[in-house]
């Protein structure tokens, strides 16, 4: 652990199987709470996230679904992600910037469903209920 909080950015990503409002907040908020629960994250911690989703995700912002889990004031930003061929199709990836006591290396990226293909270097694997 470090001695006192630095700004840390934890990663994450997470597939869509059908581009439904439903589907989207389910997923965002699914990811988001894993990512906060793994790295010890509250609500005071965050400083800002930043989400981008892929070309065929039309339904909703991903930013508007982490609204739901009461995330109204800090700064939310989202973007198209690059158009690269093979890319991986209906995947949200999430960049979330907090303060934390924890070592860099000590962060968990948290990546669920076919998004674990994208970083298996970094991925924790899935922890079960």
């Amino acid at each position: 652990m470090s001695a006192s909080p630095a700004l840390r950015a934890i990663r994450g990503a997470t597939t869509l199987d059908h581009d439904s409002r439903d589907e989207m907040i389910e997923r965002v908020t699914e990811l988001l709470s894993a990512m906060f629960e793994r790295n010890g994250v509250v609500h005071d911690d965050l400083v800002s996230i930043i989400f981008t989703a892929t070309g065929d995700l039309r339904a909703m912002f991903p930013a508007e679904a982490a609204r739901t889990l009461g995330i109204s004031d800090v700064p939310l930003m989202c973007a198209r992600e690059l158009e690269i061929n093979g890319a991986m199709p209906m995947c949200v990836r999430i960049m979330a910037h907090a303060y934390s006591a924890r070592d860099r290396a000590d962060i968990e990226h948290v990546y669920l469903r076919r998004a674990t293909a994208l970083r298996p270097d970094i991925a924790k694997p899935e922890r079960e209920g």
